[in-house]
Order: structure tokens, then sequence, then C-alpha cells
């Protein structure tokens, strides 16, 4: 063969080699023959803590998109505040709301018991997240893993990269936009507000003062800014109020969240200004009247969510305590 024609399908041969690798760095069953029982555990400890506190499911659903979105999927979430800088963890947006911390750790420390050094924490929040779904009456999905863990947590990055609950569906669309998500994804993946709980703070800019010509916002039903407003008093001191997400089906992953929206009975803004665009609209109206239709999307863009930035090969590294860098 001509040299020339030989270094042009070397050439080509490479890339599509560097492309398939960039595309097979995360891969379903990972820890298959170096740590064989790495999922069951996750799965495991995950339903025992569930079995006692079934509020951790939400939890954990909303720890991986947390994660993913700042910084990528590398366990920046977990990473403990030190002397010299507050991380995600203690931002504003994270503090009150994410739980099962602990989860994490107990399943970190078996696995390092059973396979030192070898699961890293952010698969074990993305392993976590899927099997809290499961248990909440989600579908399951299998999780390509492969990620390593971040030497990063800032909990100022918390202020551009995760969306507030007053934005609306331009600013949702953008930002997850930037993240590699469509925006028929945004509105997929907005349905884990089917399950868990919200303090009154996110919400109660809807309920007292909202606008000049308006005491409350008109696009929330009457009777449930009522209800909401009894759970909800103004000017209450009481940091720890909170209020299911879906009411008609709190702990349970299904379509009743998009029910709520078309019901004008969405908590946030970001919710309820799911109808106020055609495309968007248009989403939720088909989520709502097909739950199994949604059940799929959402696991097949947790699976997309889950491969955000990921940390692959020798990047990162794969710490011995989720919540401390390695010495």
């Amino acid at each position: 063969m001509n040299p020339k024609k030989l270094s042009g399908v070397i050439i080509v041969l490479v890339i599509y080699l560097l492309n398939q690798n960039a595309h097979s760095q995360l891969q379903v069953g990972f820890y298959t023959y170096s740590c064989f029982m790495a999922e069951f555990i996750v799965k495991e400890e995950v339903r025992k803590s569930i079995t006692k506190d079934p509020g951790l499911a939400a939890g954990l659903i909303r720890m991986h998109f947390h994660d993913c979105f700042i910084r990528g999927c590398d366990a920046s979430v977990l990473l403990d505040s030190t002397p010299s800088n507050t991380a995600e963890k203690d931002s504003p947006a994270n503090k009150p709301s994410l739980r099962g911390y602990e989860v994490i750790d107990n399943a970190k420390a078996r696995l390092e018991a059973a396979c030192k050094g070898i699961v890293s924490c952010a698969d074990i929040v993305a392993f976590a997240a899927r099997d809290s779904l499961e248990l909440v009456g989600g579908l399951g999905y299998d999780v390509p893993a492969g990620r390593r863990d971040g030497r990063i947590s800032l909990a100022s990055d918390t202020r551009t990269d995760l969306p507030p609950p007053t934005f609306n569906v331009n600013q949702l669309t953008q930002l997850f936009a930037k993240k590699g998500l469509t925006q028929e994804e945004m509105v997929t993946l907005s349905g884990a507000h089917t399950v868990g709980r919200s303090h009154c703070s996110a919400f109660s800019n809807r309920l007292y003062n909202f606008s000049s010509t308006s005491i409350q916002d008109p696009s929330l039903d009457p009777s449930f800014a009522a209800l909401l407003k009894k759970r909800c008093p103004q000017g209450s001191t009481n940091q720890n109020l909170v209020v299911p997400m879906d009411p008609s089906s709190p702990g349970v992953a299904d379509v009743g969240y998009y029910i709520n929206i078309l019901a004008n009975r969405g908590l946030f803004t970001s919710d309820q200004a799911l109808l106020t665009n055609m495309e968007t609209a248009s989403q939720v109206n088909q989520n709502a009247r097909n739950s199994y239709l949604w059940a799929s999307k959402f696991a097949d863009a947790m699976v997309k969510m889950g491969q955000i930035s990921a940390l692959t090969s020798d990047a990162g590294e794969i710490r011995t305590n989720c919540r401390v860098v390695n010495s």
C-alpha cells in the first residue's frame, strides 16, 4: 500500500480508537472482576437505610444530581469543609436539602474492607441513586461505572451550577444545556420532585408579598396556597418546616408531579414554569398521561446525567474516606 495512504489509514484508526476509548471508559459491570460484590454491597446499605428512614431515598437521588452538576460526577459533594474552605455540602443550596451522607459512608467502609482502594465514592453515589429510585417504585437501570473522585469542592460553585427553585424555563434550559442535557431531559429529570420534601424557604416567596399587584403567586392554585400557608406561616423562624413536594404520593416515584403542575400545584416557581413554554408544557402533559414512558425516560436521563464530565483512567483518585481527599 502507498505509504501516504497507509499513514492516512493509521491516523483514521487512531482517531477511531481514541473516540471509542472516550465513550467506553465508563462501563456497565466495571467492577465485575476487581470487586464483584460492589453493587450488591451498595444496594444492601441503601435498602437497610431507606427501610429505617424512607425519606433518604429522595436525598440520595438528589445527591447524585447535585454532585454531577458541579465539576461533573466526581463525588465533590461528599467532601467536608476545612478551616480554609467551605465545601459544596455546606452551601445554602445543599445544606438544608441533601441527606444520606452516612449511607455513602457505610457503603464505602464495607467496600474498603472487601476491596481496598477499588470502588470510587463517585460510583457509590451513582449506584445509590439508582437503588433509591428502584426502592420508591422507579425503573431500575444499568449504571456505567469507572468514575474517579475529584479533589476540589467549593460552595461558591453551587451559585452558578445548580438551578434555584426560582428559575424560569429559559434559565433551566440553558443551565441543563451547559451540562449536555436537552430541554426534554430537563423536564424529565425535574420529575425527581415526585419524591421528598422541601423547606418552606424554597417557595415561601410565592405565598407572601409576591409582587406589588399580588399577595401570592397567581399561577398557584388558591386552595393549595392556603394549605401551604398553614404549613409555612409567614414570619416563622422555624428553619425545619418542610412540606412534601408531591403531597398525593410523597414516597413514590410516579407522575403525580406532572399531574400537580397541570392543576397549578407545582411547588416551586421552576416547576410551574414548565407550563409557560409550548414544548415543555407538551412534555408535562405527555408525562402525566403515561407513567411508564416517564419512568423509562427518567432512567435513560439518569444514565446520561451520570456521565457528565466524569473523571476516568488516571484522573482524580479513589478516596479512602469519601469525606476527605487522600493525603
